[in-house]
């Protein structure tokens, strides 16, 4: 006889924490675009943002909240009444919100960072969640570094929120300084030592520093934690947080040995993967459990072998559960809007109005003339570029001549604010004298941070996505370029991170 499992509440983070990790900034309708591929995966819960942290987390914060009916939309606030206020009021569309309230519990935090006694602390805490409880009747409360709180103190907050309304209670390895057994029996202990503790569901919400991340987190599960905090491709700060996909699938694959299931429909998870990837512009490694591009695949001569008599002979999942396999299509210059049109639907993607799709599709068959076949990564890529913010700068033309024993030249033209500019530089290699063009021109004051090169697809005639990082007074932007041309795709990259700073700049100044 089968015993009913209890439900693995997955809290995906992507929107929220993910988007701390430096040059990973998302616009409001990229995250709008993210959350629905959530909603479509049947994700639990989905932190949409700080509603508090800026106007443009306010505004993202609530344009997912009216986006996505079917998964719960949560706002981390700290708890102070002006952070609680502000995500109340930008989940007030929501169809089910959260509002996620979190104080530091741990000696250093509470004397170094906070300067606040414990019993101030404790003090806090509960009133934020009493405040939270105006808004909605799902308040979640975090014990920030809880793992490095005294345990005597965390029973007394866990016990005083939970009586002030709060139904979920996280204690996070903040710095990623829990070790799986250790991380596991400090929850084991928590539940048996809080006398309410039955009247909430706890929670993980691990960092990967130490690369223990996931085992905390399914270390946690086994020791009664019932919802995980984790992000698509274990985007995050740092060295990221616990990766959604390999939480769900070590779960599923496992089931002779946790104790609980999840809702989450797996077929999204590689579209949603490259999805998060081609906003970031940071690319999945290709050995990345799940949804790196050899996940499944086998060179060794024996490995073949057995998966060819018996696919479980070396293969644990299938390929097609997780959604691979299900993404190739036969796109190209003959195809029609409507064809387009569908798979951007399949892909949960959709677009505000005509004109948008127009635009979209015109750049679709500017690529169909450079290639045979067309994937969903080249869609994703398309509508990136559709996505970009308004263009003080453009490119107009790009001459790149390399020689044996010269150094490479590169000849530039671009725009500003309509101004034709041309210009040409030597550097070290022709990605160097293109960058070094450009800024002779612009004069940015900005410095590189990264340049990174992938290809989108296979094949000799795949795009090649460029991603460029640069750093200018302390704001990290990512500027994405995709093109069959390298040197093409890497100007459009800086060019595209030009005009994120621009961008930045201009709200700073209030234009």
């Amino acid at each position: 006889m089968s015993t009913k499992k209890d439900k693995l509440v997955i809290f995906d983070t992507t929107l929220r924490d993910g988007e701390q990790s430096p040059g990973a900034s998302m616009t409001k309708e990229e995250k709008v675009r993210i959350a629905r591929m959530l909603e479509r995966m049947r994700v639990d819960v989905i932190e949409a943002g700080f509603a508090i942290a800026s106007p443009g987390d306010f505004e993202a914060v609530q344009a997912v909240a009216e986006a996505v009916t079917k998964s719960r939309i949560c706002s981390l606030a700290r708890a102070v009444n002006a952070d609680i206020l502000r995500a109340g009021e930008a989940l007030k569309k929501a169809n089910a919100s959260r509002i996620h309230t979190f104080i530091a519990t741990s000696p250093i935090h509470m004397k170094y960072k906070l300067q606040m006694d414990p019993e101030d602390v404790l003090q806090q805490a509960v009133n934020a969640v009493k405040t939270a409880r105006q808004f909605t009747d799902d308040v979640e409360f975090s014990l920030e570094d809880g793992s490095r709180s005294e345990p005597d103190f965390m029973y007394r907050i866990i016990e005083a929120v939970i009586t002030a309304g709060a139904g979920t209670i996280n204690i996070p390895d903040t710095v990623g300084y829990g070790e799986p057994e250790e991380y596991g029996a400090m929850f084991r202990r928590v539940i048996e030592s809080v006398p309410n503790s039955d009247k909430a569901i706890f929670s993980t919400h691990c960092h990967n520093d130490l690369g223990l991340a996931v085992a905390n987190s399914l270390s946690a599960v086994m020791n009664g934690v019932r919802q995980v905090e984790c992000t698509i491709n274990g985007l995050g700060e740092r060295a990221g947080n616990a990766s959604l996909e390999e939480i769900v699938m070590a779960v599923q694959t496992r089931q002779d040995l946790y104790p609980v299931e999840t809702g989450i429909d797996t077929s999204h998870i590689v579209p949603t993967s490259r999805m998060v990837s081609s906003v970031t512009g940071f690319p999945v490694q290709p050995n990345k459990a799940i949804v790196g591009a050899n996940a499944f695949a086998h060179e060794s001569g024996i490995h073949q072998d057995g998966v060819l008599k018996h696919r479980e002979t070396y293969e644990i999942m299938r390929a097609e559960d997780v959604g691979w396999g299900q993404n190739r299509l036969v796109l190209g210059k003959h195809s029609g809007r409507a064809a387009v049109r569908a798979r951007y639907e399949e892909l949960g993607i959709n677009f505000s109005d005509s004109e948008e799709f127009h635009q979209v599709f015109l750049r679709f068959k500017e690529l169909a003339d450079k290639k045979h076949e067309i994937f969903d990564e080249d869609l994703h890529s398309l509508v990136a570029e559709s996505e970009a913010p308004v263009e003080r700068f453009q490119l107009n033309d790009l001459d790149v001549r390399s020689k044996i024993g010269s150094a490479p030249q590169a000849f530039i033209s671009l725009s500003i604010d309509g101004k034709a500019h041309e210009t040409e530089a030597k550097g070290d290699g022709p990605v160097d004298a293109t960058f070094k063009a450009i800024e002779h021109i612009v004069d940015s004051g900005a410095d590189l941070k990264l340049y990174s090169v992938n290809a989108v697809t296979q094949g000799t005639d795949s795009q090649g996505s460029v991603t460029v990082r640069l750093e200018k007074d302390g704001r990290l932007v990512n500027g994405v370029g995709a093109d069959t041309d390298i040197l093409i795709a890497s100007a459009q990259a800086y060019m595209d991170a030009l005009n994120l700073l621009a961008s930045s700049e201009s709200k700073k100044q209030g234009v």
